[in-house]
Order: C-alpha cells, then structure tokens, then sequence
C-alpha cells in the first residue's frame, strides 16, 4: 500500500483501472482470470464491408474476361459503371488482383518477357504525332454500348477527329484517320499514330491503310495500360466532366451531339 497510486500505476500498465479491480476482485475470490483474447484465438473482428469469396472470384472472372485482361482496375471500374455494374471499388479491385498475383498478368498472357519500351516520339510541332483510342458510351439498353473513336494531337492537344459507332472495328478506324489526315492538310509521309493493342488499331484494314498514307504506327506494350497515357487522360477529361450526363444516353444521335459540344469547348475553351 506505501507504493504507488492505484490510478498511477494502472496508467503506468496501461490498464484500464476498472479492469485491474476486476481482476483483483477475481483473485481474492480464487477465481483466478485469463486473458479474453485468447478465447478467440486472438482473431479479429471481420469488418462489415469485407469482400465476400463469391466477390473475389466475380472480379477475378470479370478482370480475366477479354476485354479486360489488358486493362488496369483503374480502367476496368469505370467501364463497368458505363454498364450500371459495381463490384467492389477500384482499390478493392488492385488488392484482390494482387493476392492472386494477377495485377500484372491475366488471361493467356505468357509469362513476360524483357521487353523494350516504344520508342518515345516528340513531337516538336503540330500534326506530328498523333494519339487515338477507342472508349465505351453507355447506352440506354442494358448491356449496349457506343463506341467513341477519338485521336488527339499530343503536341497541341486538338482533338483532330472523332466519330461514335455500334460497332468496333478496323474498318471505322482506318477510316476515321483518312478523315483527320484530310482534315488537317497533311500530305506528307511520317505522321507517327499512337495507340494500344487493341483489334481496332491492329487490324488488317487499318494496317493498309497506315502503310498507303505513310503513317508510322506505334503500340503500346501489351498488359501495360499507362503507355497511351494522352488517350487516358483525354477520356477521363470527357467522362468527368461536369456536363457528361447523368443519365444513359437514350439514342447515338444524343451520343454524337453531346461530344460534338465536347470537342467545341474542350478545343476551344479548354
């Protein structure tokens, strides 16, 4: 009793002072007292918000679908609430992915190689190099898409041309860059044309017509989302937005003049 406090040295312990009396209470009584975390086993209590397996293994289905074994989750989370379909959120999607070590390789894909990065093109003026890619507009038809072909001048950051589709394909492409070409006067050869590994950009169609105009095509690597980085940025810009609509768009024809007023403001006002 002459040492000290009961208070000081439960705040010495770090023991909450009900719980030491307690346990001396428990004592005098002949009781004796354990430790309550091991009954448990000293497990955790699980949060309310964990995913489920079930969970896990849908975004491990979904990530190794085609469409998306290429694509980031950073990609893969928007273009699934393009469809009105939400899993779990973008960091849910890194962390369960990398669990089952499939951040960086999914699908068929073989194990990587050593591969070289693109060679980088700088473009020192406009209508040099030139960037495109392909994104989904959500339609008012559940599972229905529009598909938005834009290119991109990375050196002014025009958007050169644009068209929306139903379809994605080679042919639509190679005819959109006939298209810009003409439109921005360009007769010379060595128009560099930037894009990712998708069907579109490597398709027999679209290769010709490259060769006949004497444009350089460049790739990104395959599975490596951030080498078309002005592409991405341009599609976040557009989807976020404070003007995107809220809503589905009801027809193509609504699709084509809400980014026609897009492509006003953002080369104009941007």
């Amino acid at each position: 009793d002459a040492g000290a406090s009961y208070r000081r040295a439960c705040e010495i312990l770090d023991i909450n002072e009900r719980t030491a009396r307690r346990w001396r209470r428990q004592l005098q009584a002949g009781d004796g007292f354990e430790d309550q975390r091991k009954k448990s086993g000293g497990a955790r209590r699980v949060p309310a918000n964990k995913l489920t397996e079930e969970e896990k293994a849908q975004i491990i289905e979904v990530c190794n679908r085609v469409e998306y074994q290429s694509s980031a989750p950073s990609q893969i989370v928007p273009k699934l609430a393009d469809e009105g379909v939400y899993i779990a959120s973008e960091s849910s999607f890194y962390r369960v992915l990398h669990e089952k070590n499939q951040l960086h390789r999914r699908g068929r894909a073989r194990t990587p190689r050593t591969v070289m990065k693109p060679k980088g093109y700088k473009a020192e003026a406009p209508n040099q190099v030139w960037s495109w890619d392909i994104t989904y507009l959500a339609s008012a038809v559940r599972g229905s898409f529009y598909y938005l072909y834009m290119v991109e001048d990375i050196y002014s950051r025009k958007i050169v041309c644009w068209e929306i589709h139903e379809q994605e394909n080679a042919e639509h492409a190679s005819r959109l860059i006939r298209k810009g070409r003409l439109a921005e006067g360009i007769r010379r050869e060595g128009l560099i044309l930037h894009s990712d590994n998708g069907s579109p950009m490597r398709g027999a169609t679209m290769l010709a017509t490259l060769q006949k105009l004497g444009v350089i095509p460049s790739f990104s690597r395959p599975s490596v989302s951030n080498d078309n980085p002005y592409s991405e940025s341009l599609f976040r810009t557009l989807k976020y937005c404070p003007a995107y609509p809220g809503k589905l768009f009801e027809n193509i024809e609504q699709a084509r003049q809400w980014v026609h007023r897009f492509v006003q403001w953002y080369n104009q006002e941007h």
